[in-house]
């Protein structure tokens, strides 16, 4: 009779094993095997990490392998199991693989097919197509588009963490929980003292040190020493955590009335501002999404203030970038000032510190959370509603969204307020012009290689463009990510369709990036750069000025964060720029969802190329005081998973 040898290999995570009844069942061409119990006498079957062999044998000849079932029964108390892969050697000898990468929980069944990846063009056999057509039914049932916020991308239909799907939970619930991370960031930054002092004002600047030496961590140390300095306010738009606002001004705003005149103790070339701005050596960050916007109010002990500033920017004849004009509010007039560098000394700073405190405001809300967490939750949840896991761009895409939707979730939970959406044009591409903006430069590296990756998995699978236009699945789920993510938004940039293989290699670039690069550059710099709180104020606890000449460093020092709120901005920006113990960087795929040689191949080659651009950047980087590093390949994760 007929033999086949099953090897099962549960996962590694905590909780991973199970002690319940695991029955195999094989489904081939030419008929059906009984279920067979996978037991082995005096043995501890299925426990974490372990891969088990059995020896299966058929009454019947099967024909070929088309689906695999397995079956999962209760012993003595329900629990879950985490199965990797199965790996089946038939009667003749050959090998089959078989990834799941899912837990099973409770008394419950998944039905698996072999390894290779497949559109549906490909599956001419009922059975195949049948099954492909469930798995999609039962996802769309578990996966649901819920609002969230008005105005905000759909996201998941669940309240809590633990109402997910079991797939996209945490594997451990406890080391995300944000409360509990901020508590640990309290205990490891000795701060403990101060996080219950509210609207206890700090003495001075220096005071703030309490709560921040004891870390050491040169570009937070640099911060701390040139926070004041016109040069690192205007790097920080380049590099810091936030380097997605500034863009190239080519006409002077309407609700800015600055003059030559005003700012010409900034302008280093003999030229009038207007000339300045024609030679495109003018930059703007306008900060007037937050121009209306009502208070967090989560603290009425305390008052909260916001502005919604316009800076504006000069290229000096250093090529480096520095503020020359500030405007705290958008609607010019005698109680709105526009603050300059020939101000008295604390007048400019706390306009500086202002445009801090708004970008901080706009980093949290648009930059980190919306354009990454939200925008790749949405990826996520069009991926797992429309693509059968056989389906090649499922494969490439589920490591980009491992964590993503249960973070998110989490952070629904625990974390957020309210904000809006906002796009722009930036016109920054010029490394000649702008030699030091090492976010763009680091991130056209990453972009490249990632491109290049991509554009290889779809010439793998997809013969022409006619077969990208007419998968099925593949529109449905580019429509998914554009009607229910994007909300229908022409303004999105995102495409209601895909029709040519450049246009998809170009979608999932977009994809991939979003959800590696991009968090990565705007969230682990956090401490870095927000953990002087000087530098990066969360909040402010009086107006804005609305007359020059009056200010002292001690009220100054009273509009800034209290004790109590700085301890928990620092202990949040230390929680959220810590990697994951798990993580796994980009370019790691120890999920073996694609198991065709060609496409490891393809994965080794972008391996090569990201351990190119880490040798690149780490070169760069050498002997500079202000390194920058966060969009170095090996500081990348997959996903958004923090």
């Amino acid at each position: 009779m007929p033999s086949y040898t099953v090897t099962v290999a549960t996962g590694s995570q905590w909780f991973a094993g199970t002690d319940d009844y695991i029955y195999l069942s094989l489904v081939g061409s030419a008929g059906c095997s009984e279920k067979h119990l996978l037991d082995k006498p005096f043995y501890n079957d299925f426990e974490r990490g372990a891969v088990d062999s059995y020896n299966v044998i058929v009454d019947d000849e099967l024909g070929d392998i088309q689906l695999i079932r397995i079956e999962k029964r209760k012993y003595w108390f329900h629990d879950d199991w985490y199965l990797k892969y199965i790996t089946l050697k038939t009667p003749c000898g050959d090998y089959i693989e078989f990834p799941c990468y899912r837990w099973i929980s409770g008394e419950s069944e998944i039905v698996l097919r072999d390894g290779r990846a497949k559109l549906a063009c490909d599956d001419q056999i009922h059975i195949l197509k049948q099954h492909r057509r469930k798995e999609l039914e039962t996802r769309q049932k578990q996966y649901r588009w819920m609002e969230w916020t008005p105005g905000f991308p759909l996201s998941i239909d669940a309240k809590c963490h633990k109402d997910l799907p079991r797939d996209i939970q945490f594997d451990s619930e406890k080391g995300v929980d944000f409360v509990l991370n901020y508590s640990k960031a309290m205990e490891n930054l000795f701060i403990n003292r101060f996080m219950h002092m509210f609207q206890s004002s700090w003495s001075d600047f220096a005071d703030f040190e309490k709560i921040f030496v004891r870390i050491s961590n040169t570009i937070s140390e640099q911060v701390m020493n040139h926070w004041q300095e016109d040069l690192m306010f205007g790097y920080q738009f380049l590099n810091g955590c936030n380097p997605v606002l500034i863009q190239r001004c080519t006409k002077l705003p309407a609700n800015l009335p600055v003059t030559t005149e005003m700012v010409e103790c900034s302008l280093e070339r003999q030229l009038t501002l207007e000339q300045e701005v024609e030679l495109g050596n003018i930059f703007v960050v306008d900060f007037k999404l937050l121009d209306g916007i009502d208070v967090n109010k989560t603290d009425p002990c305390t008052l909260q203030f916001l502005a919604a500033p316009i800076c504006l920017l000069y290229k000096n004849l250093a090529n480096k970038i520095v503020p020359i004009a500030i405007q705290l509010n958008q609607v010019p007039g005698d109680e709105n000032p526009i603050f300059l560098p020939s101000d008295a000394k604390y007048d400019w700073l706390l306009a500086k510190i202002w445009v801090r405190s708004s970008d901080f405001h706009i980093h949290q809300t648009i930059t980190h959370l919306l354009r990454t967490h939200l925008v790749s939750e949405v990826f996520g949840i069009a991926m797992y509603r429309q693509l059968p896991a056989v389906h090649p761009i499922f494969k490439l895409l589920v490591a980009h969204v491992r964590f993503t939707i249960a973070i998110n979730t989490k952070a629904r939970e625990q974390l957020i307020c309210e904000y809006g959406l906002f796009d722009k044009a930036r016109g920054m591409d010029n490394t000649e012009d702008i030699p030091y903006y090492f976010y763009r430069d680091d991130g056209l590296l990453v972009w490249e290689a990632i491109r290049a990756f991509t554009a290889e998995v779809v010439d793998i699978y997809y013969g022409s463009d006619q077969v990208v236009e007419e998968d099925q699945e593949l529109q449905d789920f580019v429509r998914d990510v554009y009607v229910y993510g994007m909300r229908g938004k022409k303004a999105s940039g995102f495409p209601k369709s895909i029709k040519t293989k450049e246009k998809l290699s170009e979608y999932l670039t977009v994809v991939i990036f979003t959800a590696s690069a991009q968090h990565a550059a705007v969230n682990f710099g956090q401490y870095d750069w927000c953990s002087w709180i000087p530098n990066a104020p969360p909040t402010m606890r009086a107006p804005p000025p609305t007359v020059k000449g009056v200010v002292t460093i001690e009220q100054i020092v009273d509009m800034l964060p209290d004790r109590g709120r700085s301890c928990w901005h620092l202990g949040a920006v230390w929680a959220l720029s810590q990697f994951q113990d798990n993580e796994l960087f980009l370019g790691m795929y120890p999920e073996e969802h694609f198991i065709e040689t060609p496409v490891k191949e393809a994965m080794a080659r972008f391996r090569k190329n990201l351990d190119t651009i880490v040798s690149v950047i780490a070169e760069r980087n050498k002997n500079k005081k202000l390194p920058y590093y966060y969009l170095s390949p090996d500081r990348i994760p997959n996903s958004v998973a923090i």
